[in-house]
């Protein structure tokens, strides 16, 4: 059997501790081929490849991003484009496909499926928002990350009693906020699942400064105010019609320095998040993913979940879980 490979959307820590998995596992249990598909969906819809055996994939664990590239190209939008994958897999001999990404990725695995496309998704994203996933690779180094910064900048706002605002990702799920918050000791945080009062965020700032400390805002960057909708970069839409998210800690900043007179600073974090080294704990995670995911093309017996009810809607933070949270603001 022949077997092609995509990594796309965002880049991911774990993305090439998949791969790595997948080809060892292939070859040495299975005696597959593989063809790893360059950017993305483009690989698949122009024919991109490249060499994809073991030697490929030696010493690639530890690396973040990924080998393969990646990229937003949603062949769905394209004209003919499911028919241009189906004959470029066919010329190509490729008998299964392992598409490895978020919710847009994933839904394009899903149309070819429905057209009659082997394929196998493995879930990636670091905002932790895919339904039926308990935990997905990326976020644990994301948090990991997102909790340091917040460490280091408490000893920063302390000096010149500040309130420091942390900007995070996470898109419409508050999973990396509410998990760095709480890790990092944050007084208030902020998510998209529930829209925000200002005035409420601002007496648990005062509250922090009556104390004697300086206040740590996290703040999600779908988080929006119970006034105001989301803070965009720009209107523009991406493939798969996604607005660019960005702006509400300095928009969040700018009011607290309003109604409080404390000084008020913001650092995004932006994609310092999703880059570099994965941690253990997604090294590990995401080479189980591409275990599993060789062994779903095989055609074995494990606990998998069909791709329509996983990017059916996302997986968000409930009001019981934010609000055990809150009990930590101010």
């Amino acid at each position: 059997m022949r077997v092609g490979v995509l990594t796309g959307g965002g880049d991911c820590p774990g993305l090439n501790a998949v791969i790595r998995a997948v080809v060892r596992k292939g070859v040495q249990q299975y005696g597959y081929e593989f063809v790893g598909f360059r950017d993305g969906w483009r690989g698949p819809l122009e024919g991109l490849t490249r060499t994809l055996d073991v030697k490929a994939v030696r010493g690639i664990l530890p690396r973040g991003g990924t080998i393969l590239g990646s990229s937003r190209t949603n062949p769905i939008k394209v004209e003919g484009g499911v028919e241009r994958i189906k004959e470029n897999l066919a010329n190509l001999g490729v008998d299964a496909l392992i598409a490895i990404g978020g919710e847009d990725t994933l839904g394009v695995a899903t149309a070819l499926h429905g057209e009659g496309v082997h394929v196998v998704g493995v879930p990636k994203t670091i905002d932790n928002d895919l339904n039926n996933t308990d935990y997905t690779f990326g976020f644990d180094t994301a948090v990991t990350i997102a909790t340091e910064a917040i460490d280091r900048l408490h000893t920063t706002a302390e000096s010149h009693h500040r309130v420091l605002i942390v900007e995070v990702m996470g898109r419409h799920a508050g999973w990396i906020a509410l998990h760095s918050g709480i890790a990092g000791g944050a007084n208030v945080i902020l998510i998209p699942e529930q829209k925000f009062d200002i005035e409420q965020v601002c007496e648990w700032v005062e509250s922090r400064f009556k104390s004697e400390y300086a206040p740590i805002v996290v703040v999600a960057e779908g988080a929006q105010p119970a006034d105001g909708g989301e803070a965009l970069l720009n209107q523009e839409l991406d493939a798969f019609g996604h607005v660019r998210l960005g702006g509400i800690g300095e928009a969040l900043a700018k009011e607290i320095e309003k109604r409080t007179g404390k000084e008020a600073r913001t650092t995004v974090l932006g994609h310092v998040q999703r880059g570099g080294t994965p941690t253990p704990r997604d090294r590990w995670l995401a080479t189980r993913f591409g275990l599993g995911a060789i062994d779903a093309v095989h055609g074995t017996d494990i606990v998998r979940v069909p791709l329509h009810t996983a990017t059916a809607e996302l997986k968000i933070v409930t009001p019981e879980l934010y609000d055990e949270a809150k009990v930590l603001f101010g």
